[in-house]
């Protein structure tokens, strides 16, 4: 398992079969206390908070949300109050918070639930606007985390791996678009991205990059793709093919990928490099963009699977 600073080379005989080199950048291990895209996603947002002189972050998330337990984390660990508004109906007692939010609130999160037709207009002025009043002055982070801020963590990235390696083509999860569009904006037009889509009808995310990437750079770009064959049935469905391969990748590179975002990712990336999609004597680099964290409320859901 040869291993350079935080790429991981990944010996897949599909990928040796087709000529191509494969390998793992290991975001998830960037930082320990607030792992993957999430913190590059929350740096420059909690920069402007800061600047701002905002003392409470107030964000969306479903019950199992990376996005939340990753805001939750930061406010603890940089002194800021925050708010999470959870899809769904609230719990009977703390005794049943899942162990997502259970984590959430002992980093001091307050939790608030919203039905789903009011967590429909999250995104509404007129509506943030209540929150405000209701809650007091926040900064807003717009669930998934994703906004113009966030992209300029993300294009960061970039830069690091070119520090490691050459390389051709890079491929990532896509829930929100926010970290692929950081992504193209850090490679300007250079190389090639690959945005593995983890929800069922995920086309219209091509329009969503686009438009953050432009009202960031001023650019679109047309060196990417959007691999739209590997949700297995929507965000955060169950199968048991994806936690196969999941539970076969950890045994053969001691990796632990996600079932929401990475265990689909590196399925549809070896999947692509057997169909040809990437060129003999290519370097791919997949991104670990962390997630593990969903693995506790996975099992409390299906049990122990992996």
């Amino acid at each position: 398992m040869p291993v350079l600073s935080l790429l991981q080379l990944l010996d897949e005989p599909v990928a040796a079969a087709h000529g191509v080199r494969l390998l793992l950048w290991r975001d998830d291990l960037v930082n320990l206390d607030l792992p993957g895209n999430k913190a590059r996603k929350l740096k420059y947002n909690l920069l402007a908070a800061r600047q701002q002189g905002h003392q409470t972050l107030l964000t969306f998330g479903g019950a199992y949300s990376n996005h939340i337990a990753a805001v939750a984390a930061a406010g603890r660990l940089q002194g800021f109050r925050t708010i999470g508004l959870i899809r769904g109906d609230e719990p009977a007692a703390w005794a049943s918070l899942n162990p997502t939010l259970a984590q959430a609130a002992t980093d001091g999160m307050a939790l608030h639930y919203l039905d789903r037709t009011a967590y429909r207009r999250r995104a509404e002025p007129e509506f943030i606007a209540e929150q405000l009043a209701r809650f007091g002055p926040a900064y807003v982070l717009p669930e998934g985390g994703t906004n113009e801020l966030a992209l300029p963590g993300c294009a960061e990235l970039v830069a690091e791996i070119r520090q490691q390696v050459d390389f051709d083509a890079l491929a990532v999860a896509v829930g929100t678009g926010g970290t692929l569009a950081g992504l193209l904006s850090g490679l300007a037009g250079q190389q090639h991205a690959v945005g593995v889509v983890a929800l069922k009808n995920g086309g219209f995310l091509r329009a969503e990059v686009d438009a953050l990437t432009q009202s960031t750079t001023g650019l679109t770009f047309d060196n990417y793709s959007l691999q739209t064959d590997y949700h297995f049935g929507g965000y955060a469905k169950y199968s048991v093919e994806l936690l196969t391969f999941i539970q076969q990748f950890q045994a053969r590179h001691g990796v632990l990928l996600d079932p929401i975002y990475t265990g689909k990712l590196l399925f549809g990336v070896l999947n692509s490099i057997g169909k040809g999609y990437f060129r003999r004597g290519s370097t791919v680099v997949a991104i670990h963009t962390g997630g593990q964290q969903a693995w506790a409320g996975w099992q409390e859901r299906f049990g122990s699977r992996r």
